[in-house]
């Protein structure tokens, strides 16, 4: 039986630019969006910004650095706008991985706006909303996972309250997103582990969302297509130019499904765990992806066989797998293996006691990143879950 299409909608504001080498390309950029003075944010190898900080001084456009070790906190992010303000910067960029790229990201808004990160910051924060556009940014990714180059928020961790948090407007969207597949090319196995099963929860979980719709289904399909065939390959064996293309489509895709349909229990989970334990972002959410998939299914099942996003199990397994029979439970099997085989720990490797569960539960249950799992999950299937990715 027909059923309409239920209103959607989807947005960004920023142009991406993709494509080999186009890294070269930066400083016209900046230069065209009226960057007179620049803060260059890196991740943990600052010397991959030295080709656009030397091509912005070919420009006449002086720049000022600033570093973020590991994944960003609310105390670095005051470090860095003190950065930008005091050095008198117009302008950001960012290159590096996600952490790199929300710092810079949260670095914009807060020159522009002022203030606090508290003051803006969701649950732990004030959440007051920002009234300035950003200052213009351009965002470099260097690894596959986050697709923050097209995210509208930046998460920031607080050693204070024990959880990361997201600070989140459309005036935060990067002007401009510059995917260079070429820049994966020396990405480290464990990285591109990670990142790539990071990017391909934020196709799966908008594809499964109570927030799905056409444009995401779209994006979500390609992607979990280009990583089934890459990943794997890229973290066994090194990437090639076809696998550091698929790998930076897939990311670059789930980042706008995740910003235009919202996420699920993985995500849920990895923000406060992300705090509780200070592990990686996209290995915890490697490590929840499979136990997530099977305790939702699970729960369609036996409380909800009606519900739309049921035969996306199996659309998920025959996009996954390759297979056109393949059931909803190969798909699962499917990723569970592909965590395995590219050595993605457990929880309980990661620092999770037995003990910490039912305070995760509680900040999970909180986190907004669950109002897009398909049907809210109850305390028993919230902690079986967690009890499954141990």
């Amino acid at each position: 039986m027909y059923k309409r299409q239920a209103p959607f909608e989807f947005a960004t504001a920023t142009r991406v630019l993709f494509g080999p080498g186009r890294v070269q390309e930066v400083p016209d950029l900046v230069r065209g969006l009226g960057g007179r003075k620049v803060l260059l944010v890196t991740g943990t190898r600052p010397a991959r910004a030295e080709p656009i900080r030397a091509g912005l001084e070919r420009l006449g456009i002086p720049s000022a650095s600033f570093r973020v070790p590991g994944e960003p906190t609310v105390e670095l992010a005051r470090e860095g706008t003190a950065a930008a303000v005091d050095s008198g910067c117009d302008a950001v960029v960012a290159i590096g991985g996600g952490s790199a790229l929300d710092a810079g990201k949260a670095i914009a808004a807060l020159a522009a706006n002022g203030g606090d990160p508290l003051d803006y910051l969701e649950v732990i924060g004030r959440g007051q909303a920002l009234t300035k556009p950003s200052l213009p940014f351009v965002a470099v990714p260097t690894t596959a996972g986050t697709g923050s180059e097209v995210t509208r928020n930046a998460v920031l961790g607080s050693k204070e309250a024990g959880v990361k948090a997201s600070l989140r407007s459309p005036m935060m969207l990067p002007r401009v997103a510059l995917v260079d597949p070429d820049l994966l090319e020396h990405a480290p196995a464990e990285v591109l582990a990670a990142g790539g099963l990071d990017a391909l929860s934020q196709l799966i979980e908008p594809f499964l969302s109570i927030r799905a719709q056409p444009l995401t289904d779209a994006l979500a399909r390609e992607g979990m297509q280009r990583s089934a065939r890459s990943l794997r390959k890229s973290v066994l064996h090194g990437p090639g130019p076809a696998e550091r293309e698929d790998l930076a489509i897939a990311s670059l895709f789930g980042g706008l499904c995740l910003a235009n349909s919202g996420l699920g229990a993985v995500h849920g989970f990895a923000a406060p765990l992300g705090g509780m334990l200070g592990a990686a972002h996209g290995a915890l959410c490697a490590a929840l992806l499979g136990a997530t998939l099977e305790l939702n299914l699970e729960a369609l099942r036996s409380r909800a066989p009606d519900h739309p996003a049921l035969p996306r199990f199996r659309e998920l397994a025959v996009l996954l797998t390759g297979q056109s029979n393949a059931r909803a439970e190969d798909g699962i099997l499917w990723v569970k293996d592909l965590v395995h085989a590219v050595r993605i720990r457990g929880l309980r490797d990661m620092g999770l006691t037995d003990a910490a569960i039912p305070e995760l539960v509680t900040k999970a249950r909180a986190a907004s990143s669950m109002k897009g799992n398909p049907l809210p999950l109850t305390d028993a299937e919230l902690t079986a879950l967690v009890e499954r990715s141990m």
